[in-house]
């Protein structure tokens, strides 16, 4: 039996992920705040951005990796706030650190142990990881580091047959940004034209390209802008 184990899974980017991965047959787990809606998918609640919640829920964790041939663990919570450097309290940073980072360790230390040959750890990162803008420097900094995590996997899990890569998506027509748009067409244009194709990723775009990584041990240690190609401004 194969299993996916996936952070933030009830919307967006990771419910496409989750029904993606149960297409191709694999046994799905999501740990989020609220159910991934799709039927099937076995959700554990519970919310990553409070210390220790992966503790609190390694025990059910480990009794679901029992007879299992390949993991596939997806590291894809993520938050992004409105905030800019010189007016980011410590405690906020720490929040969204915890989510992005400390949440995804604890993961790690969980899974690994209990990975065969063949599975897969996957960081969903973003356009921001590589580059800034102005407005979300918590969230530019947590994906920043995220990457540096994905790069240590790569080079400390060398030689035991477990791959990893950071699949990192443009603008997604996801529920935060969709948020974001508002109903204003100005705004969805201004968005869409930062693209090379003039629209919005869809999420399952994005759950074939995790779906391709899991299985392409060719891909470690890399880092796949999947974007649909950004005109540069």
């Amino acid at each position: 039996m194969n299993l996916l184990i996936i952070t933030g899974a009830s919307v967006g980017i990771g419910r496409a992920i989750a029904r993606r991965f149960q297409q191709d047959g694999h046994r799905v787990v999501n740990l989020s705040r609220r159910p991934c809606p799709e039927p099937g998918v076995e959700s554990f609640a519970c919310d990553l951005a409070r210390t220790g919640e992966v503790d609190r829920l390694a025990p059910r964790l480990a009794a679901s990796l029992v007879d299992v041939e390949r993991i596939c663990l997806v590291h894809n919570a993520s938050i992004m706030r409105p905030d800019a450097i010189d007016a980011l309290p410590s405690a906020d940073l720490r929040e969204v650190l915890e989510l992005n980072l400390v949440a995804a360790n604890a993961l790690n230390q969980v899974v690994i142990p209990r990975m065969g040959p063949g599975s897969s750890i996957l960081y969903i990162g973003s356009t921001l990881v590589e580059k800034a803008v102005p407005g979300v420097a918590s969230y530019v900094i947590a994906k920043h580091a995220l990457a540096g995590m994905m790069r240590a996997t790569c080079q400390d899990l060398a030689g035991r047959g477990i791959h990893t890569c950071m699949i990192c998506p443009g603008f997604t027509d996801t529920e935060q940004i969709r948020d974001l748009i508002g109903g204003d067409p100005e705004r969805l244009a201004s968005i869409t034209s930062l693209s090379a194709f003039d629209r919005l990723i869809e999420p399952d775009e994005i759950a074939e390209t995790v779906a391709f990584a899991a299985h392409s041990p060719v891909l470690n240690g890399a880092l796949i802008h999947a974007n649909l190609g950004q005109r540069e401004r």
